[in-house]
C-alpha cells in the first residue's frame, strides 16, 4: 500500500512537470531564446538548461519550506510573478532589438570540424566564432531559475499538502523537475522546427516568426505586469 502510494505521487509530479513546461510564460521565454538560435538540436538542450535552473530553485527552495513548515507570503509571491513579467519583456524586446540592429542572418557554416546552421550577425566580426555549451547553457539555466522561484508557492502548496515525510517532499520535487525538463526539452524542439523550416522559406518568413516571438514574449509580461500591479 505504501509503494502504492508513492508511485502514485510520484507519476503524478511526474505528469505535472511536463505539464508545467507548457505555462503560457515558460513558452514565451523559451521560444525567445529558440528564436535566436534556431536549431533542433540547441533547442533541446535550452530547454533542459531551463529545467535544470528551475529544478535547482525548486529543491533549494522547497528544502527550506519542508523543513521549516513555512509557506511563502503571498506579498513575496506576488513580486516574484512580477519579476516574471518584468523578464519577459527585457527578452521580447531584447530579441527585438537584435532582429532591428544586428543585421541578424542565418547561413551555413563549419567550424571546431563540425558544418551547421545559425544565426548571427557579422557586425561585430565576420568570423563565424561563437559560444557553444557554456553560452546557451547559462541563460537558460538563470532565466529558468526565476521561473522557479515564481513558480514555487504554488507547487509547494501542493507538495506540503501531498507528502508525509520531507524525502517523500523532496523525491516529488525532483520528479516534477525530471518532468518539467522533459517538458522543456521537447517543447523547445516542437519551437524550433518552424524556426529552423522558415530558412528556407526566405529571411522575411523568418523575420516574422522571430518577430512573433517578440511581440509575444513582451506582450504577455507586460500582462503579467499589469495583473500583479492591479
Amino acid at each position: 500500500m505504501q509503494d502504492t502510494y508513492i508511485t502514485t505521487v510520484l507519476g503524478l509530479g511526474f505528469l505535472l512537470g511536463l505539464r508545467h513546461a507548457l505555462d503560457a510564460d515558460h513558452i514565451a521565454a523559451v521560444s525567445t531564446l529558440v528564436a535566436s538560435r534556431p536549431s533542433v538540436r540547441i533547442s533541446g538542450w535550452i530547454g533542459c538548461a531551463w529545467g535544470f535552473g528551475h529544478t535547482t530553485v525548486l529543491l533549494l527552495v522547497g528544502l527550506g519550506l519542508l523543513l521549516f513548515k513555512v509557506t511563502i507570503p503571498q506579498a513575496v509571491a506576488q513580486a516574484l510573478e512580477m519579476g516574471v513579467g518584468l523578464m519577459l519583456i527585457v527578452l521580447g524586446l531584447s530579441l527585438a532589438r537584435a532582429l532591428y540592429r544586428e543585421g541578424w542572418h542565418l547561413h551555413a557554416h563549419e567550424h571546431d570540424g563540425s558544418p551547421h546552421i545559425h544565426l548571427h550577425s557579422h557586425r561585430s566580426g565576420s568570423d563565424h566564432g561563437h559560444a557553444h555549451w557554456l553560452h546557451r547553457s547559462l541563460k537558460p539555466f538563470a532565466i529558468g531559475m526565476v521561473h522557479g522561484m515564481a513558480g514555487s508557492a504554488a507547487l509547494l502548496l501542493l507538495v506540503l499538502s501531498t507528502v508525509r515525510t520531507l524525502w517523500e517532499g523532496m523525491a516529488y520535487i525532483l520528479i516534477f523537475g525530471l518532468g518539467s525538463m522533459v517538458g522543456m526539452a521537447l517543447l523547445g524542439v516542437v519551437i524550433s522546427l518552424p524556426l529552423a523550416y522558415s530558412a528556407s522559406l526566405g529571411r522575411q518568413v523568418q523575420f516574422t516568426l522571430q518577430g512573433l516571438a517578440s511581440a509575444g514574449s513582451t506582450g504577455l509580461g507586460v500582462a503579467m505586469v499589469l495583473g500583479v500591479s492591479l
